[in-house]
């Protein structure tokens, strides 16, 4: 991944370069990359690889079967729109079915999941932790495919707390924004 400050197709008048937005990143090329805005930062990722591909799947298919009927999972690409400059897709997320515009998820979701790689893993264990928590992200979590691990954080007095820290056989049992049992070693198997 890798962080970008680009001019702005509209710049403002004195400003050589002027923070992104919503309208700027519908102008970024579908070739396979996501691309995300922080603050009004471009963040570019290249396409994942297949052992991250195999983690998403095994925690949608968790997600999926233990949602509520109210609730939704999703996995990438979702826009979740947390202002007009931040615009991120989670690995997956959940939220409530009513808050889903026809385009876009325009509020925090209810749990947000980064699986980490190489490209992401400073960005997703510092900035976007940090960006979905002041977003009032409810929890998020983060798989880690190298040890296989996950670490989980709730809200909590507008902080996250670690909840979860789990390895290998290790079970984590979750229960927001619903219970769910998490062991990461079940993640990765073919």
């Amino acid at each position: 991944m890798s962080l970008m400050t680009m001019p702005s197709p509209f710049p403002a008048a004195g400003h050589p370069a002027t923070p992104l937005t919503r309208a700027d990143l519908d102008l970024m090329p579908d070739d396979g990359r996501r691309y995300e805005l922080i603050d009004g930062n471009l963040l570019v990722s290249p396409a994942p690889v297949p052992q991250h591909q195999r983690a998403v799947g095994a925690i949608y298919r968790l997600l999926y079967a233990a949602c509520p009927e109210d609730l939704e999972a999703f996995f990438a690409p979702v826009d979740v729109v947390l202002g007009p400059a931040t615009v991120l897709q989670p690995d997956l997320l959940v939220a409530r079915r009513d808050d889903f515009s026809e385009r876009d998820l325009p509020v925090a979701p209810l749990l947000a999941v980064e699986v980490l790689s190489p490209s992401t893993r400073r960005f997703d264990l510092m900035v976007k932790w940090s960006t979905y928590q002041d977003a009032g992200c409810a929890a998020y979590w983060v798989v880690d495919p190298d040890t296989p691990s996950l670490i989980a954080w709730e809200l909590r007095d507008g902080a996250y707390v670690q909840v979860a820290k789990v390895t290998g056989d290790e079970s984590a049992h979750l229960t927001s924004p619903f219970e769910v049992t998490v062991i990461p070693a079940n993640l990765f198997c073919r």
